[in-house]
């Protein structure tokens, strides 16, 4: 039996770059995954075939509402769910079949089937033990439920967010409840399709954690393509037939009780760590009260040689925030110096249009007591935007009020998921806003609205 330096167990965004990492690294490495394919849940079932599928009904969307004004005229096209569905799993097969060949080109070993931890130092694959003296615990998440709530992906009626992506017809009504990423992404792929969307949020506002303008606009924008929202509800229930769904919730603000029927309820309640089967428990590994696995500074487990990262950990369940853990982990474990900026991690919403954001919101700051001044520019006052249909939104640097240096950015826009890497840029070298403000941008580009919104830090922007 090989003798592995480092293995991983799981090949999601955190574990297979972990593994990639450890091998450039000169380790000998393998990854433990019981999944047909690698890439786990964000590479099969979440990130990618979603991403295909707003990809595809957002190019339906403008040939039924824009084209025309573009003279682009004929008849508006129809739906092949069956092959939109093809589509979606080349994309994915794509995308897993990349991760396979980064995997031997790296000599990295695929250790398949699911995988537990008999002892420090020993990883049990089906009936083969392997030895390792180092363990990546690189297990994701799985959905997280809500009590007295049965979710039947195959039966299509309550699904999670795995079973949205396949469900065998396009819904005339679906529920969904919850009104974080996953909800509002999925949500507005069926919207576009033609189902009546009806998002059930428990709180009173969308995005929680969000800056509270972003969530406010970009509610307001998505009312106005035709969704639906019910905040402050406590879902009580959810009763199926054969065909239909009903669902039972309660006004938090009377406590008094509705219902709504739907052909499909989507539950996109979010997403807990998944560490079941490794056998952490016997390990003596600690954990959180949420139930997962607890770290120190430098992704080490209480228990020697057993490090852990991604989802499992605490932290935001982003792919990127994972992938960071899994290159700086591999670091630590090779000897150098491994380390994620935790303050500069962005986050993105992939609707129409977009919603990123990193660093500080105005409410966190209000509540920190710091001071601090705001940028905002338009997107209505960029030209590229409005050639292409996509003036809603605006750009928010947040500065501090003295010192200028740049603390957040919140964007909705079209193209916000990768205009707010100049940020996230701007704040690892501790840039104020005037460095962004004095950066020339390319004439005409949706950035552009970037600078205008760093020079709304300081003497004002041009073109609003």
């Amino acid at each position: 039996m090989a003798q592995y330096d480092v293995i991983v167990i799981g090949a999601g965004p955190g574990g297979y770059v972990a593994a990639i990492r450890c091998a450039q690294l000169g380790l000998k490495t393998a990854v433990v995954e019981g999944r047909e394919t690698l890439g786990g849940t964000c590479l099969n079932v979440g990130c990618i075939p979603s991403k295909a599928l707003l990809h595809a009904t957002h190019q339906l969307h403008e040939a039924e509402h824009n084209f025309a004004t573009m003279g682009l005229k004929g008849k508006s096209p129809s739906v092949d769910w069956p092959t939109m569905q093809e589509y979606k799993q080349s994309v994915v097969d794509g995308n897993t079949k990349g991760i396979e060949f980064l995997f031997k080109k790296n000599k990295i070993d695929w250790l398949k089937g699911w995988g537990s931890i008999p002892a420090a130092g020993k990883v049990k694959v089906g009936e083969e033990t392997h030895d390792a003296k180092n363990i990546i615990v690189a297990s994701g998440s799985v959905p997280s439920a809500l009590p007295g709530i049965t979710v039947d992906n195959e039966a299509g009626l309550v699904v999670d967010s795995t079973g949205a992506l396949a469900l065998p017809k396009i819904p005339k009504k679906m529920i969904v409840v919850g009104a974080g990423v996953i909800g509002l992404e999925l949500g507005s792929v069926y919207k576009r399709l033609g189902a009546e969307v009806t998002v059930v949020e428990f709180l009173d506002n969308i995005t929680p954690g969000m800056d509270g303008e972003v969530q406010k606009n970009l509610q307001k924008i998505l009312k106005k393509q035709g969704m639906e929202f019910i905040l402050g509800a406590a879902v009580q229930s959810v009763e199926t037939t054969k065909t239909k769904a009903k669902l039972t919730y309660k006004l938090r603000k009377d406590e008094s009780e509705h219902t709504l029927d739907a052909d499909c309820v989507l539950v996109a309640t979010g997403r807990k760590a998944y560490t079941d089967g490794l056998g952490l428990a016997d390990l003596g590994v600690e954990m959180t009260d949420r139930g997962q696995v607890k770290t120190d500074a430098h992704w080490a487990t209480n228990v020697k040689g057993i490090y852990a990262i991604g989802d499992a950990i605490t932290g935001p369940m982003l792919a990127h925030k994972a992938e960071d853990e899994g290159m700086a982990v591999a670091e630590v474990i090779a000897g150098k110096h491994g380390h994620v900026n935790y303050s500069v991690i962005p986050g993105v919403i992939y609707t129409h249009p977009e919603v990123a954001s990193v660093g500080a919101t105005e409410e966190s700051l209000k509540a920190e007591g710091r001071a601090y001044k705001v940028g905002k520019f338009p997107f209505m006052g960029n030209a590229r935007a409005k050639a292409v249909f996509a003036s809603e939104g605006f750009v928010k640097i947040i500065a501090d009020k003295d010192t200028d240096r740049v603390l957040g950015a919140h964007i909705i826009g079209p193209a916000a998921g990768d205009m707010i890497h100049e940020i996230c840029v701007a704040m690892e070298f501790g840039a104020s806003a005037q460095d962004v403000a004095l950066t020339c941008h390319a004439h005409p580009t949706y950035s552009e609205a970037v600078r205008e919104a760093a020079l709304a830090c300081g003497d004002g922007a041009i073109h609003v």
